[in-house]
């Protein structure tokens, strides 16, 4: 191993993030020649989502919102930045324990590649490449980190002829020869002299390596992004089938058209999302297939044209998810287009005592939803097409799954490709994994969205949105501070699946007030005061909002 070098703590960590750097971009470049979320970067952020603790995940969510992943890449790369300067400056006691942190590095990127569900063996490269690149890069950057070996010589010292420098004037040399000089080493280095280090060699190879490392880096995302399915999404728009029995125009009464009240239908990029990895899958439909198997008695492969031969369903449905607080973002409506799972269910017939679907998705996420739930009427699709157009990448393309009445962690899977027909008692499911309730049903919520935070004395609109799929919304009422409940007036809706608006009118004086609302479902059963954390089968309580008018 190489001794331990004289070079400054700055200089050694220096390299180490030019290390680090490089390290980074081959690995992003051999993903993006390999794909999938083989990216050391992707592939460690993943395993992090994965072992985090459910309080910290929700913290995240509650905090960033839909930026929690961004802020968890962000994370991820000043943890690498703070660890490559350590390697760097750990490399001054021996190269080699700089080189070996690094590959131990890249041995963990690798681990948390391969672990993935849906990892293949290549998935590995990426990282075990980015590994070497960076140990190579360190060893580089080190030899030029070698303190300055031929120094200027000082005035009256043997210069590099071994003559003394002296001054010609114009006058001719002295006729008689300066007495010979011996030999001296041609290194001569002490004190102060012996830690100085050529920078300008130094931060050329500095500048090298994060050349080296935008180029791979780009290159690696620009490879990535072929693997696109724009072109394949396009091709399914311009052939989008139609539904056996087209859904009628909404309700003219469907939307009050509030300012800040959320629309009936909710466009499809302001459409939540929750997804447990970093690197959305890219599934080309001319490759998908969807596997019913398990406690069936005819295991089924469908191939995307194939789903689209079958009868197509059209349906207006309102999707929640479990993280949801009272009176959070994480729930919104679409009118989708499919096929209805029961249909494909009851082809594969399903056998006595199977009371699971294990849904899995390309990237390997699973959910468990209950078969009766499936198979008893109500429009849990498969579906391939949101507000009219396919389904965008980020919200499962080319097919998910869509089921009224449940939470999404139990139902809504995203680029599925596989359906195991089995048993709750035999097989579990991501989230319920991680301590959440297994079957998920969707409770009763109400939710105030304006005002918010401040509004004008006088007569005054409160409006929101209620839901309750598959029970439909029978009343809606507001209380206003420790005033009687008040009935709010209902928007049409189309079915009971669906949230519906509400809104009422009440005056309300200078000063600050406290806004309350309930609802009521079509079963008679009124959401419960008693409030409750997501954790572990969804939220409760009455959404409360504190408002000034001035």
């Amino acid at each position: 191993m190489t001794p331990r070098t004289t070079a400054p703590a700055w200089a050694a960590a220096l390299a180490g993030l030019t290390a680090a750097a490089v390290a980074v971009g081959v690995g992003q470049l051999a993903a993006g020649v390999i794909g999938g979320d083989s990216s050391p970067v992707v592939a460690v952020g993943n395993a992090a989502v994965d072992l985090s603790p459910s309080w910290l995940k929700n913290w995240a969510i509650a905090t960033f919102g839909e930026n929690d992943k961004v802020v968890l890449i962000g994370g991820i790369f000043v943890v690498i930045a703070l660890l490559a300067a350590g390697f760097g400056v750990l490399a001054r006691i021996r190269l080699g324990y700089g080189r070996l942190a690094l590959l131990a590095f890249g041995v963990l990127g690798a681990w948390a590649a391969a672990t993935r569900p849906d990892a293949g063996m290549l998935d590995v490269l990426p990282s075990l490449l980015a590994a070497w690149a960076g140990a190579a890069t360190l060893s580089r950057i080190f030899r030029r980190l070698e303190p300055v070996e031929n120094a200027e010589p000082a005035v009256g010292e043997p210069d590099d002829a071994g003559e003394v420098a002296g001054e010609v004037a114009g006058e001719e040399a002295a006729s008689e020869a300066p007495p010979a000089r011996l030999e001296q080493p041609p290194v001569m280095l002490a004190g102060e002299r012996l830690r100085t280090i050529d920078r300008r060699s130094l931060f050329t190879g500095v500048a090298t390596g994060a050349g080296v490392a935008v180029v791979t880096g780009a290159a690696g995302v620009w490879l990535g992004g072929r693997n696109n399915v724009a072109a394949e999404r396009a091709q399914v728009a311009a052939e989008l089938p139609k539904p056996v029995e087209p859904l009628p125009p909404l309700p003219a009464g469907v939307d009050f058209k509030i300012p800040n009240l959320s629309p009936f239908v909710t466009p499809n990029h302001d459409f939540y999302r929750v997804d447990t990895a970093l690197a959305l899958p890219n599934v080309d439909p001319n490759t998908w297939s969807l596997k019913i198997h398990g406690m069936v008695d005819r295991p089924i492969e469908l191939s995307f044209a194939e789903l689209l031969k079958r009868p197509i369903v059209e349906a207006d449905l309102t999707l929640a998810c479990v993280s949801n607080p009272v009176g959070g973002q994480y729930v919104g409506n679409a009118r989708w287009l499919g096929v209805a799972m029961a249909g494909v269910l009851r082809e594969a017939g399903i056998k006595a005592g199977a009371d699971m679907l294990l849904s899995t998705s390309a990237d390997g996420w699973t959910a468990g939803t209950p078969v009766e739930v499936v198979m008893d009427g109500r429009n849990a699709l498969f579906a391939f097409a949101m507000n009219g157009e396919p389904l965008p990448v980020a919200h499962g393309f080319p097919v998910r799954q869509v089921v009224p009445g449940l939470y999404g962690y139990v139902s809504a899977t995203k680029w599925v490709v596989d359906v195991n027909v089995t048993r709750f008692d035999e097989a579990t499911a991501y989230w319920t994994d991680r301590g959440w309730d297994a079957k998920g049903p969707i409770k009763t919520q109400s939710r105030i969205d304006t005002p918010r935070n401040k509004t004008k004395p006088g007569r005054n609109v409160i409006a929101g949105v209620a839901w309750a799929q598959t029970k439909g919304i029978a009343k809606v009422e507001v209380k206003v501070d420790d005033g009687p409940w008040q009935v709010a007036k209902l928007a049409e809706v189309p079915g009971p699946d669906t949230w519906r608006q509400w809104s009422i009118e009440v005056d309300l004086a200078s000063g600050m007030h406290t806004l309350s609302c309930r609802a009521t479902d079509e079963t008679g059963e009124t959401q419960t005061s008693n409030g409750a954390p997501p954790e572990p089968s969804g939220a409760t309580g009455y959404h409360r909002v504190l408002i000034e008018t001035t």
